[in-house]
């Protein structure tokens, strides 16, 4: 058995226990969806014309960017206080850096994936050094994370493709969403899956955290209350919300879903008619910048910006 699926059991034999403690009050995880990664996945409407399936009033919660000394452990607090489980895309140095703190995710019942080694800027699909450098950058990362996040050794292996891994959870999140053809082949070849998402707090920017809980809400509300939700646990206005969104989710009848790898492919759903990737408009618009600085390479997270004016 792997890693992951031990503990998942191990986890699963102290569900009634964990159940009776968290109570009615509590948010809780409704349910857990297997995600097959098998021939390549691609899911998330904001980029992809595909998603994971949701009913009314269900809510994925994801996270970009950590681990975060400061900030993660505030994010895994209050999702630990209301039974909630999520899914952790986790930059590789981060993990590399706080172990205890990749390890602490999975131990409490999260799912951890994968979010490249550096988050490279510009884009890796502008990165300097081309597919070649964003492979390398990718590869490192999955190694790191799959150390820190799940004890896996690696003494004695070299990896050249993520399928030499056999990664707990075979799935990654381009950074700022901009894949190519190249890379969506590769994974597919690698039966790595390609994780968009449905709707985003856009906590790139800098507000409070009662600007970003009202902006969550009403875009959960537009997407007819229900989707696959993306957060940054390294931001502190983020992880001062996460308690008050919780509740908000609760009081308004909305259950959370959690991911876990899973055998085959999917499930998924189709995006409804007239569906349009918001992605590659936004990727265009910023097309400039990226050129710009396509000459030095930046690492690291997205920066931060002034307040949202929505």
């Amino acid at each position: 058995m792997r890693i992951a699926g031990a503990l998942m059991a191990l986890l699963a034999g102290l569900g009634a226990a964990a159940a009776a403690e968290c109570g009615p009050d509590k948010l809780g995880t409704s349910r857990i969806v297997e995600v097959g990664t098998q021939g390549g996945l691609e899911v998330g409407l904001k980029t992809y014309p595909k998603t994971i399936p949701l009913a009314d009033h269900e809510v994925i919660l994801t996270f970009d960017d950590g681990p975060d000394a400061t900030n993660t452990p505030k994010v895994l607090d209050a999702l630990a206080a209301e039974c909630v489980r999520a899914t952790f895309f986790e930059i590789g140095r981060n993990a590399e850096g706080l172990p205890q703190l990749a390890r602490r995710e999975v131990l409490d019942g999260h799912t951890v994936a994968h979010h490249t080694w550096s988050h490279p800027q510009p884009t890796l699909r502008y990165l300097p050094g081309g597919d070649a450098a964003a492979r390398a950058d990718i590869l490192k990362g999955m190694i790191a994370v799959e150390k820190a996040a799940y004890g896996r050794d690696f003494e004695g292996v070299e990896p050249k493709e993520p399928k030499d891994l056999k990664l707990e959870a075979p799935w990654f999140r381009f950074p700022g969403f901009a894949d190519t053809q190249d890379l969506r082949d590769w994974f597919s070849a690698n039966n790595v899956g390609i994780f968009g998402v449905d709707l985003w707090a856009s906590d790139w920017i800098k507000m409070t955290p009662e600007e970003e809980l009202k902006l969550v809400m009403g875009r959960l509300d537009k997407n007819g209350h229900k989707g696959m939700l993306l957060m940054h646990d390294n931001h502190p206005w983020t992880a001062a919300m996460i308690p008050m969104l919780l509740k908000e989710l609760k009081a308004k009848g909305y259950k959370v879903v959690h991911m876990v790898a899973g055998p085959g492919n999917g499930p998924t759903v189709a995006a409804p008619p007239g569906w349009v990737s918001e992605t590659e408009r936004v990727i265009g618009a910023l097309r400039p910048r990226f050129d710009k600085s396509a000459a030095k390479v930046v690492s690291g997270p997205i920066p931060v910006k002034p307040a949202p004016t929505e």
